[in-house]
């Protein structure tokens, strides 16, 4: 059963992994911003970042057990970011749209310098194979998407079928309990979207993974420092948004 105390830890595990993505960014951009660029320090902080991330996954799995669909749908985190999750976290192809993005702004933004021969070596300047590289790792991850989603999907049919269905309609009471079989059904749920919980994470960092390494250190480190800003952005317009509408926690 989660407590007041649990709320509390889940609230920090968030919190404390907002605070180490501002860090992450500070010292993207330091490496980012040195010239020359030396590729040592840039495969050394992308692997800092990937650690950091997977310490994250870690301690929402070991949370989450306790409750996941607290996971499932945060309400530590402002209404309009919970409103772009999927399945406790970002959609792994979000960031793949990102790099097509991210490209053709960059181009965009230095053609005429592009067009003189100038090269800096950002994702801007993503060659075919790495291209035709992502495209092929963009199906593989809607596919997997889709098998994730089908499997919440599956879950959330199933209601009808719980046993939860029979209780709901037999007890007269609700706050009254059937020899535990409320709680061992809603459980069961829980342990359910636990399992969906840890597979959505392992995919959204084995596809970020694979994408880093489809890019140079460069473009990697500029991929990261675009996707991190868009979550802390986000995250902050969230947080005013709510304050404006008295949703602020």
């Amino acid at each position: 059963m989660e407590s007041s105390s649990d709320l509390v830890r889940f609230h920090e595990c968030y919190q404390n992994w907002m605070t180490q993505q501002q860090e992450d960014l500070d010292e993207l951009l330091q490496v980012y911003n040195q010239k020359p660029n030396e590729e040592e320090k840039l495969v050394s902080v992308i692997d800092k970042v990937l650690e950091h991330m997977q310490e994250y996954n870690n301690r929402r799995s070991e949370l989450a057990v306790i409750d996941a669909p607290s996971f499932i749908s945060p309400t530590w985190c402002p209404s309009i970011e919970r409103s772009y999750l999927w399945l406790g976290g970002c959609r792994p192809s979000l960031g793949i749209r990102l790099v097509y993005w991210l490209c053709g702004s960059e181009l965009e933004s230095r053609l005429c310098e592009y067009l003189e021969g100038v090269r800096i070596g950002n994702v801007g300047e993503l060659s075919a194979d790495q291209l035709n590289l992502i495209s092929e790792l963009q199906l593989r991850t809607i596919r997997e998407e889709e098998k994730l989603s089908s499997k919440m999907a599956s879950f959330q049919e199933d209601i009808a079928d719980n046993p939860l269905t029979g209780l709901a309609n037999n007890l007269d009471d609700p706050t009254t309990e059937s020899n535990g079989q409320v709680e061992q059904a809603l459980d069961s749920h829980a342990k359910d979207l636990a399992s969906i919980l840890g597979d959505s994470d392992k995919l959204r960092l084995n596809n970020l993974k694979e994408l880093l390494g489809i890019l140079t250190p460069l473009q990697a480190v500029d991929y990261l420092i675009a996707s991190i800003k868009l979550h802390i952005r986000v995250h902050q317009w969230g947080l005013r948004r709510d304050e404006h509408h008295g949703r602020a926690g």
